[in-house]
């Protein structure tokens, strides 16, 4: 396992690229990464997490081109992403191909999709290979005496001897400061539908979209 500064992300996208696991901040906190289309390398976070597999990662886009390539954007998802992207909302899309979603299984169908800005962003237009992420730590209820996922290096490494999970590359991101969830909108049908609430405000949503929005 190398740890590395964030301006050697070239070494994290060929560890993504050779099937590994790799561990990156952001304003959130850290993410561990795989291959999207590679089933062993996403399915062992899955198991390190102990993460259901019906919850999944996000696939991290590397620009809006990219996503209208592999998923169908309505009206409203449109002005989502092109207000909030990169940023801290996902957005549930339908594939466009069947045969694409079954290659990447580990990201849903409908697929849980962002465009994040810093490294993992960064990361994600580096690699050759789509990138799934989620958050570094034990899956769980988030009782009162759950931390949450690592905003330090020391948590991750709590969290890798917690896990078992092997990870080839960490990137130091320092501390990160949010330490909130993505907003999770649905749009999987036309009218978008709040699924979960996070740094990107419900207020907001409401406004890019010029409709109430309200949590489903």
């Amino acid at each position: 396992m190398r740890t590395i500064h964030p301006g050697e992300l070239d070494t994290a996208a060929r560890a993504i690229e050779a099937g590994e696991l790799v561990i990156v901040p952001t304003n959130r906190w850290y993410m561990i990464c795989a291959d999207a289309s590679n089933a062993d390398a996403s399915g062992s976070i899955f198991t390190g997490k102990r993460r259901p597999s019906g919850k999944s990662l996000a696939y991290v886009v590397p620009s809006l081109a990219v996503c209208e390539q592999h998923f169908q954007l309505g009206a409203e998802a449109r002005k989502l992403a092109q207000q909030f992207w990169p940023g801290d909302l996902a957005l549930l899309l339908p594939w466009r191909d069947p045969d694409d979603a079954a290659r990447h299984a580990a990201v849903g169908s409908p697929a849980l999709t962002t465009m994040a800005p810093g490294v993992l962003g960064e990361l994600a237009a580096r690699a050759k290979v789509p990138v799934a992420a989620t958050t570094a730590n034990i899956s769980g209820d988030a009782g009162p005496n759950d931390r949450g996922p690592a905003v330090t290096l020391a948590e991750v490494h709590a969290f890798l001897a917690a896990s078992g999970l092997a990870v080839s590359v960490i990137v130091d991101g320092g501390v990160c400061p949010a330490a909130n969830h993505m907003t999770i909108v649905d749009c999987f049908t036309p009218e978008a539908k709040l699924v979960r609430t996070g740094l990107v405000h419900q207020r907001a949503v409401t406004a890019a979209l010029g409709r109430e929005v309200r949590p489903s």
